[in-house]
């Protein structure tokens, strides 16, 4: 199976979670994309017909009404039943490293106001150490951007800033976003994430740590559900 047929495969798994009436937050990037094909093909067929998605993205918002998926806002459905997202790396405790595709911020809000988080990936995703392979997306307010660099650099990365055709882009809540590389991965994602917290001027960072419920993961060998411990 090609990558592509790979990420369908795992975003149709995902959509049997979704149950008719439900409040569904809708996350970012080329996996959801056929999570949204697979909502409005239901719906087609009469399903779901009471499901309604809050947006991580103004991309993603855009291609759910063109294929009539109805919207709500967070202030509309403070309180979400599903989330479904991808995910940029998934290490062997089910966190994450999320926003290459730019939307990290509204992602973790929605992801924090859910009561179940499935992530879809392909199985390229899944990595022993965190920052092994993806970098973390930093996203920093504009007016602060020329300051973090130096401290990025202090925790261990490789902090660049992220372009879009040679001018720095702006994500939907209008801010820039340093990607940063860790040499040697990530050894204490929790410290870093706290530190990350901390930092006066960072807006919010790609890790999404004790946030997924279940992962779906598709392979050459087939989908499989990989489901996050639950302590005791």
């Amino acid at each position: 199976m090609s990558a592509e047929e790979l990420k369908r495969a795992a975003a149709v798994r995902a959509a049997e979670w979704i149950r008719d009436g439900m409040v569904v937050g809708l996350g970012t990037g080329s996996t959801v994309r056929y999570l949204l094909e697979r909502i409005a093909e239901l719906r087609g067929a009469g399903e779901l017909q009471g499901v309604v998605g809050v947006p991580t993205s103004e991309d993603t918002a855009g291609r759910a009404r063109a294929l009539g998926i109805p919207l709500r806002t967070l202030a509309e459905c403070p309180e979400i039943d599903l989330t479904i997202d991808g995910a940029d790396e998934v290490d062997p405790e089910l966190r994450l490293i999320k926003g290459l595709g730019g939307a990290l911020l509204r992602e973790k809000i929605v992801a924090t106001a859910s009561r179940r988080v499935v992530i879809v990936a392909d199985a390229s995703k899944l990595v022993e150490k965190l920052g092994t392979r993806a970098p973390l997306p930093v996203e920093v307010d504009p007016f602060g951007a020329p300051v973090q660099p130096a401290f990025l650099r202090a925790l261990g990365a490789e902090p660049v800033l992220r372009l879009r055709d040679g001018e720095p882009l702006v994500t939907d809540g209008g801010n820039l976003i340093y990607d940063c590389r860790f040499p040697h991965g990530i050894g204490d994602p929790e410290e870093v994430e706290r530190v990350l917290d901390a930092r006066v001027g960072i807006v919010e960072n790609g890790l999404f740590l004790g946030l997924a419920s279940a992962v779906v993961i598709a392979g050459e060998d087939g989908v499989r559900v990989i489901e996050r411990k639950r302590e005791g």
